[in-house]
């Protein structure tokens, strides 16, 4: 899907503005883009110590004895990818002006530069989650799916990107709302527990909620459980749905964008 949606001529543009993304985010800092990999690092050792020492916290039906913390750094990886682009889209047609008023520039790869900054912080912590895996003996053949389990996320969050990019351009606010929202779907979703703790009265909503199934299917894969490929399969139509909506969304006002801005 999106290597139709992007013309060879785009690709090499997307990566850079990706990379200029990337690297202005550190630019001025004592440690540089070296903070990629510390930041993750930090946060699993801060949830080492406050799950795993303060609080001994055990997930319910532990994943074969994995530690809390574990258990819940998978599943922050994948929610975490969604969180950052969707918190960073409604901006992201509105931080590049100058490009939007250029009639050839491809306007619609624009919210292809937050998913692609998350996609790169996701693989640093992706990589962690492996290091952790294998020094607490708990890595299994079946973690080498994580990245396909992240596939309808992307198309997911890549869809809603389009919808926010093109509210943001007309309506500042979205910028401000945005954020809060996703803070508090992080608590309606399974991300700090897991779905089977849901009240029964609430089951379909999560069951039905494809960031829901995705942050369960990582965790299963990481922890060599296994896969309801059913709902990996709702959740990818269901993010191909929502991915088409937000494009054809996108593509029809993007026409309106450079009066707007």
């Amino acid at each position: 899907m999106m290597s139709r949606l992007i013309q060879p001529s785009s690709r090499y543009l997307l990566i850079q503005l990706v990379k200029r993304d990337v690297l202005l985010r550190y630019r001025g800092a004592v440690f540089g883009i070296a903070w990629i990999f510390l930041n993750p690092l930090i946060m699993l050792t801060i949830f080492a110590y406050v799950f795993g020492a303060v609080f001994q916290t055990r997930w319910p039906q532990q994943e074969g004895g994995a530690p809390f913390w574990l258990v819940l750094y998978s599943g922050l990886i994948a929610f975490n990818i969604f969180a950052e682009t969707i918190s960073r889209a409604p901006i992201a047609v509105r931080s590049y002006p100058s490009y939007v008023k250029k009639v050839i520039f491809p306007v619609e790869i624009l919210p292809f530069v937050p998913l692609g900054a998350a996609l790169v912080h996701g693989a640093f912590n992706y990589l962690i989650l492996l290091a952790a895996l294998t020094w607490t003996g708990h890595l299994t053949i079946s973690v080498i799916l994580f990245p396909l389990m992240l596939v309808p996320l992307i198309i997911l969050a890549l869809g809603f990107s389009w919808f926010l990019a093109a509210w943001g351009v007309f309506i500042k606010d979205m910028s401000q709302i945005v954020p809060p929202m996703v803070q508090m779907l992080m608590f309606l979703s399974p991300v700090l527990y897991p779905a089977s703790a849901v009240p029964k009265i609430f089951e379909p909503i999560y069951y039905n909620n494809p960031i829901a199934i995705i942050v369960e299917s990582c965790r299963d894969v990481s922890f060599g459980k296994s896969i309801i490929w059913q709902n990996w399969i709702y959740a990818f139509v269901v993010s191909i749905l929502i991915g088409i909506f937000g494009y054809y969304f996108f593509r029809r006002n993007r026409e309106e964008f450079a009066d707007a801005l």
